[in-house]
């Protein structure tokens, strides 16, 4: 699969930088020792940050930066990263849904990018284009029905959005019985490190916890 960044999104993040991560994977519906790395990291960032200070992240305060630039409020669209940390701030438990998307956010609370996972499957074409949501483009987000993503970063194949930062879509989501497996990781932050860094450590979730195999990632700006 081919991932490329529009014109249009260039020209408001000329420096973004992503990682497209694929894998064969075997899924399960719970692991207990994901949720103790999972549980651990909650309890750090609840001595450490605060709903403020956490804008402050880099990965987090650049997500927030280009949503203004494509006209959406990141109060009430919240990048995923922020989200995930906010939840877990205010003393709430992170949804359980799978050994996978548990996986995918907790990479996305410890590094603060805004990450998304697709069955690679239900893709259509062989390409994604990363561009900016418009006014009554249809998106089904996943358990939210139809959202409005005009002004948002958006992924699309040839039929239409598949992932947004705020919400994947409902026709390319995984599952347990999700094999094929691609995950998009956002740097609006221009950090190619720390883009590399989260899909090592994305790679090394997945070798742990879904036996992966022929794990690797490319880097497209």
């Amino acid at each position: 699969m081919k991932v490329e960044v529009s014109a249009e999104m260039h020209s408001v993040c000329p420096v973004f930088v992503g990682a497209c991560i694929t894998a064969n994977i075997k899924n399960t519906e719970y692991s207990a020792e994901l949720w103790r790395e999972i549980d651990a990291l909650s309890e750090e960032y609840r001595a450490t940050l605060t709903t403020e200070s956490l804008k402050q992240m880099e990965s987090i305060q650049a997500t927030r930066r280009i949503y203004k630039l494509c006209g959406k409020d990141p109060s009430r669209y919240r990048p995923s990263g922020e989200a995930l940390v906010r939840r877990v701030l205010q003393g709430k438990q992170l949804y359980q849904i799978d050994t996978l998307v548990d996986l995918i956010n907790l990479a996305s609370m410890k590094y603060g990018y805004s990450i998304g996972a697709f069955d690679a499957d239900h893709f259509s074409g062989n390409t994604l284009t990363l561009g900016i949501g418009r006014e009554g483009e249809p998106y089904e987000g996943i358990g939210r029905g139809m959202i409005n993503i005009a002004g948002l970063p958006v992924y699309r194949d040839e039929i239409g959005g598949v992932g947004t930062p705020t919400s994947d879509n409902e026709r390319t989501k995984v599952s347990v019985g999700t094999t094929n497996l691609l995950v998009l990781v956002n740097g609006y932050d221009g950090n190619e490190q720390g883009v590399r860094d989260t899909a090592e450590y994305i790679i090394e979730l997945l070798d742990k916890y879904c036996e992966a195999t022929d794990g690797s990632y490319t880097l497209y700006k």
